[in-house]
């Protein structure tokens, strides 16, 4: 009943004429996670774009392929903008109603400075807990001066928007952002569905099928799952910078690579549980495809998980992973499914146009009128 009546406040505000100015139907979405990187983030972010455009905006994404770009260090699949400033100048050419600043990377917090110092106006999404990656990756920098930076980031935003409830609650406790609104996501079930079960896919393994699917890199703490003495064959799909060391150290865990498409909705739809062991999680995209897909989920606490799993009905949560991966087994797959199949993409896409703000009262970047162009 909530999610319908966040979902009714924020279509009459996307449908009320807007007090600042015209409505917003060219937007820049600023971005440092984009194609080629797989992850949750990218995928959130395609889907929005693909929506929007469908929906007749005009989209520029200003993402680090436009840039000359070096891989991050200790993760070379993500590339990151090194003139991050040369964005500025193809924003202005674009000429947009409205910025939103997706990510606290370089493009991010070039775009945020310079919207600052114009006082422009725009928005944020909080999609990463960048102190705690950047603490992890660079142990000298302590996490409180990574919140530093994120409180600067999202602190001039006219919204900032956040995956879940639990983790907007803990974001007002670090006084990060102004106006925190919470952004659910949504799923696709008919992409991700039980129908998509295959025979072939876990051949031959002996069951039950333990699934991860997501990045494997140090911050998911994906040996927490892959050390437990569970019954069956632990499976893990997806790729990064940990895998060559993990598959060393567990050769008896299935690794499968990055999986797409069908191949990827069979391997969720086949499995018999899906394992998320990250702690720094600021959502799961996967959570909400495994359910969708009928696999009841085990998980640790945090954000996103503690908002999606119920205990019992469609998984278990516990300080003790190997404990809530024993409890959630028996969990119905029927219930599973049935606890976020009206999560819907669409809902998710309107909320975020909806919270969208034009850059100044008047149009910042007003298009000439016929007559003026003449």
């Amino acid at each position: 009943m909530a999610s319908i009546q966040l979902l009714g406040r924020a279509r009459q505000a996307f449908n009320a004429a807007d007090p600042f100015g015209p409505r917003i139907n060219r937007l820049a979405l600023v971005t440092d996670a984009w194609r080629p990187q797989t992850n949750g983030v990218v995928n959130t972010l395609v889907r929005l774009v693909k929506h929007l455009e469908l929906e007749g905006m005009e989209v520029m994404v200003v993402a680090p392929d436009a840039h000359f770009t070096l891989p991050l260090p200790s993760y070379p699949e993500i590339r990151v903008a090194c003139d991050p400033w040369k964005a500025i100048g193809r924003i202005r050419g674009f000429a947009p109603d409205a910025i939103h600043v997706a990510t606290e990377g370089p493009l991010g917090f070039s775009t945020v400075a310079w919207l600052r110092y114009k006082k422009l106006r725009f928005t944020t999404s909080f999609h990463t807990r960048y102190p705690e990656y950047l603490s992890a990756r660079v142990p000298v920098v302590p996490v409180s001066w990574g919140y530093d930076l994120v409180r600067w980031f999202h602190g001039r935003a006219e919204h900032t928007l956040v995956s879940s409830m639990s983790l907007l609650h803990e974001l007002q406790g670090k006084r990060v952002g102004g106006q925190l609104v919470h952004w659910p996501r949504g799923v696709d079930a008919d992409v991700f569905n039980p129908i998509h079960r295959r025979d072939d896919v876990y051949t031959g393994l002996p069951g039950p099928i333990w699934l991860y699917v997501g990045r494997v890199a140090v911050e998911k703490s994906l040996e927490d799952f892959l050390r437990l003495p569970l019954p069956g064959t632990k499976v893990v799909v997806g790729d990064g910078p940990s895998r060559e060391e993990l598959q060393r150290s567990y050769p008896d865990v299935l690794w499968r690579g990055y999986q797409f498409g069908p191949e990827l909705s069979a391997h969720f739809a086949s499995a018999h549980c899906f394992v998320f062991p990250s702690r720094t999680e600021t959502f799961g995209n996967v959570i909400l495809e495994a359910l969708a897909s009928g696999l009841p989920v085990a998980s640790v606490p945090a954000p996103g998980p503690v908002d999606l799993i119920i205990e019992g009905v469609n998984g278990a949560i516990d300080d003790d992973l190997h404990a809530a991966c024993l409890r959630a087994l028996p969990c119905s797959r029927e219930r599973a499914r049935a606890s976020v199949v009206r999560r819907t993409l669409r809902a998710g896409h309107d909320l975020f146009r909806a919270h969208l703000v034009p850059l100044r009262p008047e149009l910042a970047f007003p298009v000439p009128r016929p007559a003026e162009a003449a």
